[in-house]
């Protein structure tokens, strides 16, 4: 199966042209070349200036859904609800189904469902948030189109017949902007701890069942 997961590289990337401090715009032949066929959107926002440079446009407005990088945002919005409230606590209790991805078949911490982007752990999560607060919350962030009808547990994951929330890797890549320079009505609470479980996070292979269709690959999501 080919790639098709162009959000992975929007939803980081105006973080990174902060920390890089990257010169816009990026050259066409370098992201060509960095992407070797594949298709699939890049942006990269300085969000100081407000630059962009924006490779294959007409991919980067194409809307899908968000998989796993969803796991921002489900996390900010169980701070800011108290469903979780630190980077080292007990998260995520093991069910005992055996999954594709080894990482998963423990128990865990925050700071490590989230680096193993551990699906089933931010599915309970999105639970304990409730469909109520969950709603208020991309209603007030602007998130894609909104639409949680799929259910509270699994509106960001893609599946065969399932009506998912949509948004562009260009929205993505702008919210995350927004995150950045303070312009989202979180806390700086809630932000420190989503930079601590974030620091040191790893690739891990990304299952069908999170990502949509997807080759065997590693992501950072």
């Amino acid at each position: 199966m080919r790639t098709t997961h162009t959000l992975s590289i929007a939803a980081t990337i105006a973080l990174a042209s902060v920390a890089c401090g990257q010169t816009l715009p990026v050259p066409a032949g370098v992201v060509s070349e960095a992407f070797a066929g594949r298709k699939g959107a890049f942006i990269l926002i300085d969000c100081a200036s407000g630059a962009a440079s924006d490779f294959r446009p007409d991919a980067s407005a194409e809307k899908l859904a968000p998989c796993s990088t969803f796991k921002i945002w489900n996390t900010l919005i169980g701070l800011e609800t108290g469903a979780i409230k630190s980077a080292d606590e007990a998260f995520y209790k093991w069910d005992g189904v055996t999954r594709a991805i080894s990482e998963w078949n423990r128990n865990l911490t925050l700071k490590e469902a989230f680096q193993a982007s551990c699906v089933p752990a931010f599915q309970n999560l999105a639970r304990r948030i409730g469909p109520v607060k969950m709603q208020e919350w991309l209603d007030r962030i602007g998130y894609g189109d909104r639409n949680m009808s799929a259910g509270t547990d699994v509106f960001w994951l893609p599946a065969r017949g399932r009506k998912t929330i949509l948004i562009s890797p260009g929205g993505q890549a702008r919210l995350m902007c927004s995150l950045v320079t303070g312009k989202l009505p979180f806390r700086a609470q809630s932000l420190a701890v989503l930079r601590d479980i974030h620091r040191g996070d790893r690739p891990v292979s990304e299952p069908p069942a999170a990502s949509g269709p997807v080759e065997a690959a590693r992501f950072r999501l």
